[in-house]
This record gives C-alpha cells, structure tokens and sequence, in this order.
C-alpha cells in the first residue's frame, strides 16, 4: 500500500509537471532551466548595476548639483560606458514599447510636478509669453523645420518632413528642469519656459498622430482637415476636462480625509504620484493627451493645494527623478550606444539646425513686442531641449513603417543625445550671464 501511494503521488506530480511545460525530455529541460536562469541572471546583473549608481548618485546629487553636468548628462554617460560601446556589463533587452512607457510615466509625474510648482500669479500677469511660444512659435518651428528638413534631406516626402519636423518641436520639461526650478531665472521667462514645455508635447500629439494616419492611409477618411481638427479637438478637450475633473475631485476627497486625519503619515507623500499617473492614464483610455491632462492636473492641484503642496510634491518630485534616471539611463545604453556610430552627416546637420535656428528664430519673432529684452528672448530660444517627448514620438513613427522611417528616428536621437549635451552644460553659465547681465541692468 506504501509503494502503491507513493507511485500514485509521483503520477500526479508528473501530471503537474507535464502540465507546465516541465514534461520535456530530460536534455531539452536542462535546456530549457538554463535559459531561464540565464535570463534571470543577466536581469540581476543589470539591476544590480542600476541599483549601485542610483545609490552613488542619490548619495552624492548635492556635489553632482554643482558641476556644469546636468543629471540627464551623467545618467546617458554612465548608460554609454556601461553599455555595448563601453565595457559591455549593462545588457538592457528593452522593446521600444516598453522604452515608450517608462518615457510616457516619467514625462507625466515630471509634467504634473512642474504644473503644480508654477506660480500662478505670475503666469496670469505674463500669459501673453507662454500663449505666443504656443500659437505662434509651435506652428512657426514645425514649418521652418520641415523647410530644412526639405533641403537636408531631398529623398523625402512632403508628410514625412512634417513628421520629423514635429517629433523634433516640442521641448522637453524634464532636461528643462534646471532653468525653470532656479529661482535666479527672471520669472516671467521662467513660467513661460514651464508653460510651454508641459503644452506643446500634448498639442502635438495631435498634429502627428494625423500626418501619421494620412501617410499610412489610416484617417478613415476623406477629409483629412476635418479629421485632424476632430483630434486635435478630442485629444486637448478631453485631456484637459479629464486632468481637471479627476485632479478636483481628488483634491476634494484630500482635504476630506484630512480634516478626518485619516490619511497614515507613511502614504502621505503616494496620492500625488497615483492622481498625475491617473490623470494621465484615464485621458488616454478615453482618447485625450495623457500629457494635457497631466500638466492641466497639476496646474489646478497646484492652486488648490497652496499651503501642503510641497509636501505632498516631495515624493512625486522624487519618483520623476528616479524615472528620469533609469530612462536617460536606457538611453544611453541600448539607444545611443547603437545609433551613434551610424549617424549620418545629414543627421548631424539637421540635429544641430533644429536646437539652434529652427528654436531660435521662431521664439524670436513670436516674442517679438512683448516686455522681454533681446538676451531674454534669445535665452528663451535656446533653451528648448528635445528629450522625452520626442522619444515617444520616435517610437510611434518606428511603428508606422515610414519608407524613410529609420532615418527619422536616427535623426531624432542625434538631435536628443545633443540636447542632453549642450543644455546640460550650458544652463548654468548661460543663467549666471543672464542674472548678472540683469543685474548690471538693475
């Protein structure tokens, strides 16, 4: 009976095993367990050498903060050392997909952050700024970069100019972290930067998803003027109606429980993080911009939490940064590190036109009869960094199969991996140039 029951407990262990796929013939199971533990191995390889130069870097961000290297900087350089083209120990298999959804996180909470630490009273008294860099400045920047994009590259057509034009125009809020959060920065350029940067990725969702659905036939209709309007109109309508909805009703039910001091100390930093992450993530499931429902989100949480929000933004703050890290991280190790010796000359050329001209001159004349002085307007034109944001949009032209779709992408990421670059070392002196320009003013 003892012999009969435990070989009808190994039948039924064997049953179980089959089950989940570990009937295999002995040698394909070796196999097949070596595999997995390679797979494991190599994920706590990579967080292990993650995890040590968040330490590092967390422990000593203080001495980091006062070099000329922004943190973007140090993060890709450690990605490009570590990875492929350097030493070869951070082996990152991510899918563009998941590249897109770390990028997409990290601009929300970075966007809601920067929303809700503007100063409204500020921005009310110089809207007429952040209102002309987006009405007239956006739409002025993706002509004058589709006119270039034209002379650099003669192969392409008119739709795919306009498309590298347009992943290549909004500025990015996370690299633009260390102008708008320095106090030194007159405050009107300082808001008009913030306003801008958290604005023009959300309206230009719209614009690209457009000459990306009428390059690949996929408008479902005729009239692509009338299409493109009914997006633009669903994706800033419903991401702002939803980014203020959720953010009122959030900050309504706050005050509620703590009035009632029901919220526990250790999860009082949390809600920030779930409500710029909802607001993002509910406007997408409905159809609007995730980016406009975030930074709208922030804006009113922002006025409505005036005398707590810093505390309750800690943590959000926090998390942007540590999302920022790994994703600049990523960037540099398995994006850069297999593009940069494959840039082309046109990709350089165009990368460098569109940080300096095709910015510059468009912020120029769309300032132009405002109260900001020469220096300021220029300093507002160059300090238009390409980061997040045009990742995300690079990755939504690799999945439409352009004809000359790699080369878009290629460009895009020459023209991140100089932003991070030039704006990383240039924002300090150029702040300290402007401060004591004003100064000697004053």
């Amino acid at each position: 009976m003892k012999n009969k029951h435990v070989r009808s407990r190994d039948h039924g262990t064997g049953d179980r095993h089959r089950q989940h796929g570990h009937g295999l013939p002995a040698f394909r199971r070796r196999d097949h367990d070596r595999r997995l533990q390679g797979d494991s191995m190599e994920f706590y390889d990579n967080l292990s050498i993650i995890a040590v130069f968040a330490f590092l870097y967390s422990i000593a961000s203080g001495g980091f903060a006062r070099t000329p290297f922004s943190g973007a900087i140090i993060f890709s350089l450690f990605g490009l050392i570590t990875g492929p083209l350097g030493f070869d120990i951070l082996n990152l298999n991510i899918e563009g997909e998941g590249i897109r959804t770390l990028a997409e996180l990290t601009l929300a909470l970075v966007l809601f952050s920067d929303a809700a630490n503007a100063d409204l009273a500020v921005l009310r008294k110089n809207f007429q700024i952040p209102q002309r860099l987006l009405l007239i400045g956006l739409p002025l920047t993706i002509v004058l970069g589709a006119l270039i994009a034209w002379a650099v590259f003669t192969d392409f057509g008119l739709l795919e100019l306009i498309i590298l034009a347009t992943i290549l125009a909004p500025t990015d809020a996370a690299l633009g972290a260390a102008v708008v959060s320095d106090q030194k920065v007159p405050a009107p350029v300082r808001e008009g930067l913030n306003i801008e940067s958290g604005l023009n990725d959300g309206i230009c969702v719209p614009v690209l998803l457009t000459f990306l659905s009428i390059t690949v036939g996929s408008t479902g209709s005729d009239q692509p003027v009338a299409f493109a309007l009914k997006l633009v109109f669903e994706q800033i309508g419903i991401g702002a109606l939803i980014g203020v909805s959720v953010t009122l009703v959030a900050s309504c039910l706050l005050k509620l429980c703590v009035r009632f001091q029901l919220i526990n100390e250790v999860w009082q930093q949390l809600p920030v993080i779930a409500l710029s992450l909802s607001c993002f993530a509910i406007a997408q499931v409905f159809g609007g911009s995730g980016f406009i429902a975030a930074f709208s989100g922030g804006l009113l949480f922002g006025g409505l939490e005036r005398k707590h929000k810093e505390t309750y933004l800690a943590a959000s703050e926090g998390a942007g940064e540590a999302l920022s890290l790994l994703t600049w991280v990523i960037f540099g190790a398995a994006i850069v590190s297999y593009t940069v010796t494959a840039f082309s000359w046109e990709n350089i050329i165009y990368a460098v036109l569109s940080l300096t001209v095709v910015r510059i001159l468009p912020v120029f004349l769309s300032l132009h009869n405002t109260e900001l002085q020469t220096r300021e307007k220029l300093f507002v034109g160059w300090f238009g960094p390409r980061g997040l944001a045009t990742v995300v949009f690079g990755i939504m032209v690799a999945n439409a199969k352009l004809p000359h779709g790699e080369t878009i992408i290629m460009t895009a990421v020459c023209c991140i991996a100089l932003s991070v670059l030039l704006h990383g070392v240039s924002a300090k002196p150029l702040i300290g140039l402007l401060t004591k320009t004003e100064e000697k003013q004053t």
